[in-house]
Parts: C-alpha cells; sequence; structure tokens
C-alpha cells in the first residue's frame, strides 16, 4: 500500500508542476503585457503570492470552512453508533493513525465527503439521508471509499490542485475583466512605435493565454480527480472485500431525487458523487469530476473472483472494453488474493422507517431531545423549550424534560469539577435505564443532555462534558 501512495505522489507532482508551469506562464504574459521591460517577472511575483496566500488559508481553515458551509456537524457515538463502529473498522482496516472525526449534514440527499490535510487530523461527513437509507454493507463501502481518499493523500493534493486551478481563473478573470472595462489598448496610446508594437504582441499572447490557461488547467484537474474516484472504488472494495456494497450505495445516492442544497461548485467535486451532476445523463466525461457512475457501477459489480488492485486493473479493463492503467504499477505488484466475503443482514428499510429515521436524525443533529412517555409515545422537544416538563399529546401524563438551563449547566459542571471536591469524573457511576429502542434522551449527573439513538448498542456512555460514565440497561 506504501509503494501505491508512493506512486500516486510521485504521478501527483508531475502534475501539479505543469498546473504551476500554466500559473507561471499567465503572471508572466500578463505582466509583461502592462510592462515589457521586467514586467513578466512581476507577474510571476504576484501570481506565486496569490497562490500562496490562498494556500496558506485552505491549509489551516479549509477543512472548517469546508464543513461550516456544507452544514455539517460533529457528532458522538450516541447520535449513531453504528456509523461510528463503521468509521473504526475502516480506520483499522486501512491503517490510519487516527480516528477521523465523524460529521453529519442536516439533509434529507443521500452523499458523503472526506476532509483533512492529512490522515492525522481527517474527518468523514455523510448526510443524514444516506444513513437513513443505506443498510450496513452499504454503508461500509462509502465509508470504505472515504477512508481511501484519506489513505491515498487525495485530500491534501487536491486541495492544493484547487486552490491553484482557482488562482490560475482568479487571474485571469480580473485581467480579462480589467481590460473591458479600462478600454483595452487606451494605455498604449503615448508610447514610441517599437514599444507599443512590442506591448501589443504581449498583450495579444496574455489574453490567449488567460482564455486558455484555465480551460487546460481545468481539464487536468478534472482528470487527476476522475483517476482519484477510481482508486478510491478499487482501494474501498479492497478494505471491505465486498464491492457490492459500495455498488449498491453507489445506485441509491445516484436515483435520490433530493438535491444537497449546501452544495456548490467549489465543493461538488468532493463528494462521492457530484451532487450537481448526480442526475444529467448529458455530461461530457471531459468536464466532469467523476468517472460515470453506470461505469464505476459496472466495475465494481464484475469483481466477482476477489477485491485486489490486480482484480479491479482487470474489471476496469473488460467494462472500458480497452487497456488503460487506473492502478499504478506498484500496486499490480502485489499479487496476494483478496478474497470477497458475504454480504452482511439485509436489513433493508421500508419507505416509511427510512422517513421517520431521517427525520429523527435530523432533529437530533439539531438539537431535539427525545423522551419516552410510559404509555410508550415518543415525544420530540424542540431545542428552544424552556418549560421543566411537558405534558404527554397521547395520554397527558407529565414527563420531566432535560431543560435548556440543564444543557447550559453542563459546560459549568465540566469546569467547576476540576476544582470542587466531590464533583470529581472519577464519582460514582450513574445507571439509566432505557424505555425502548428508539431515541432517547438522559441528563448526565452534571447536568448536560446524553441522546441515545436507535443504532446504540453499548452498555456505557461517557459525558463528553464532565467525563463521567453513565450504565446504560437496555
Amino acid at each position: 500500500m506504501w509503494e501505491l501512495i508512493s506512486a500516486n505522489r510521485r504521478k501527483s507532482f508531475f502534475l501539479f508542476v505543469i498546473m504551476g508551469t500554466c500559473l507561471i506562464l499567465l503572471g508572466y504574459f500578463i505582466g509583461a503585457a502592462y510592462y515589457p521591460q521586467g514586467g513578466g517577472f512581476i507577474g510571476i511575483g504576484i501570481a506565486f503570492f496569490i497562490w500562496m496566500m490562498l494556500s496558506v488559508i485552505s491549509y489551516f481553515s479549509g477543512d472548517s470552512i469546508l464543513l461550516a458551509v456544507s452544514g455539517a456537524r460533529e457528532v458522538t457515538p450516541d447520535v449513531h453508533q453504528q456509523l461510528f463502529n463503521v468509521v473504526e473498522e475502516m480506520k483499522i482496516a486501512a491503517g490510519l493513525p487516527a480516528m477521523p472525526k465523524v460529521y453529519i449534514i442536516d439533509s434529507p440527499a443521500p452523499n458523503a465527503f472526506a476532509t483533512g490535510r492529512k490522515p492525522e487530523n481527517c474527518a468523514i461527513a455523510v448526510t443524514a439521508g444516506l444513513l437513513s437509507r443505506l443498510n450496513r454493507d452499504e454503508l461500509q463501502g462509502v465509508v470504505a471509499h472515504e477512508t481511501s481518499h484519506i489513505l491515498n493523500r487525495d485530500i491534501q493534493f487536491m486541495t492544493f490542485a484547487g486552490v491553484m486551478l482557482g488562482s490560475i481563473v482568479l487571474i485571469s478573470q480580473v485581467f480579462v475583466r480589467g481590460l473591458w472595462f479600462s478600454g483595452g489598448g487606451s494605455r498604449y496610446r503615448g508610447r514610441s512605435r517599437d514599444s507599443g508594437q512590442g506591448a501589443a504582441i504581449f498583450m495579444i499572447v496574455a489574453i490567449v493565454f488567460a482564455i486558455l490557461a484555465p480551460i487546460f488547467a481545468q481539464l487536468l484537474f478534472l482528470a487527476i480527480s476522475r483517476r482519484r474516484e477510481y482508486l478510491a472504488d478499487a482501494t474501498g472494495a479492497r478494505l471491505t472485500r465486498y464491492p457490492e456494497g459500495l455498488a449498491s450505495a453507489l445506485e441509491k445516492i445516484a436515483s435520490s431525487p433530493e438535491k444537497l442544497q449546501t452544495a456548490n461548485d467549489a465543493t461538488a467535486g468532493l463528494y462521492i458523487i457530484n451532487p450537481l451532476q448526480a442526475n444529467r445523463s448529458d455530461w461530457s466525461a471531459w468536464t466532469s469530476t467523476h468517472p460515470p457512475i453506470a461505469e464505476r457501477i459496472a466495475i465494481l459489480r464484475a469483481l466477482s473472483q476477489g477485491a485486489s488492485l490486480v482484480d479491479y486493473q482487470n474489471a476496469f479493463n473488460k467494462i472500458r472494453g480497452k487497456k488503460d492503467t487506473v492502478i499504478p504499477d506498484s500496486g499490480l505488484k502485489d499479487a496476494t488474493p483478496v478474497p470477497l466475503r458475504t454480504a452482511g443482514a439485509p436489513l433493508e428499510k421500508g419507505a416509511g422507517a427510512q422517513k421517520r429515521e431521517l427525520g429523527d436524525l435530523i432533529r437530533a443533529v439539531n438539537g431535539f431531545l427525545f423522551l419516552t412517555c410510559a404509555c410508550g409515545l415518543k415525544i420530540k422537544i424542540p431545542p428552544d423549550f424552556k418549560k421543566e416538563s411537558i405534558a404527554c399529546p397521547r395520554c397527558g401524563r407529565e414527563n420531566k424534560v432535560p431543560s435548556a438551563e440543564l444543557a447550559t449547566l453542563a459546560g459549568v459542571g465540566a469546569i467547576i469539577s476540576k476544582d470542587v471536591p466531590g464533583m470529581s469524573k472519577d464519582g460514582p457511576t450513574s445507571i439509566y435505564k432505557r424505555r425502548g429502542t428508539g431515541w432517547e434522551t438522559f441528563n448526565c449527573s452534571c447536568g448536560r443532555p446524553i441522546q441515545l439513538s436507535p443504532q446504540f448498542q453499548g452498555n456505557e456512555v461517557t459525558c463528553p462534558s464532565c467525563g463521567k460514565k453513565t450504565l446504560i440497561q437496555q
């Protein structure tokens, strides 16, 4: 695997140099067009400065900006235990040095992406719609694909390549629009004939390059992106040893009618399926961030003998009808067979169950509390509810609410426990007895509300505020 990562880096560096050359030439021609005597090097310096500034911002703040723009919220295992279990399984299978942070996006559209400048500091974000629609094998396939992007160092490279592409586009647009609004060649009227002709030649070259450089750089960027999606599919199938899980997940994501409202041109290419192109059949292979979905699914389903990288390369050639290397040669040297495993229990969800689970998950991510009345009714309480109790709509019984005041005190309790005797996290362990198998909310002894999801299978939870453990009796 390390040989594969190294080969991926070498190829990425070569393509990165090509895009960098486009940026340097663009800066040189624009600078020379304005100042023929030494202006080209000034233009290179300005272009390099713009790229460096955007790269620094992206490196230190890109992850948080991306997650915020996407509406992703970090969650704890009690919100969706199965998701955390799957992420941990893939983290172990891939040999990542740290557990990725887990985020849920408040959207009914199924999709997912990974982010992080290095494996030690990474995150996987999935939508609520994905969790409600996929079974465990399919969810594992999606998480394995995103884990593969982290393992193969795709995120770091695509971030910097995307910033370089953005720099080329930004400089080109500023230059062309500046010419449009300034009247073009009016600045050359006072120059001598020879210098004016030289400047005019540089200006023509700069205009042509400002038009062609963004197109060439974008086509190169898209080609890189498509190759990395194939490699992530191959690595994901190898991690799970069950390609059908990812293939089935891609089918469900692509066929979903819901739109991912938070996606935009800058973030769409990071998702497992481009949400702006998922339902478009007329997109050219040259202008897409991802390979054709039908082709990706067909390749995965052609893996009938094994899930090794060699098996994927053979399936790739079979489906495409021609030989084309998608797996680096170093990856093909490993002929170790990867046998396929059998499918897990097919727990397909009906439309009604999917809708209920989706609604409850979105409410949980947005701070709703859940109480189960003695009559069996699940009461959903909005985060701005201020009363200490709520009457059950079915039986009228008053139920005590983990109030907003107690939720605020959770942070205070965490601070006090460091200084005040008797509030140590090593104090007596609390016990909570579940009333059912759905969403439930109870208070930690420090006052913080803790959510238990239907997927929760453990026997204890740890409070994020005070660190105390609560035993859960099923």
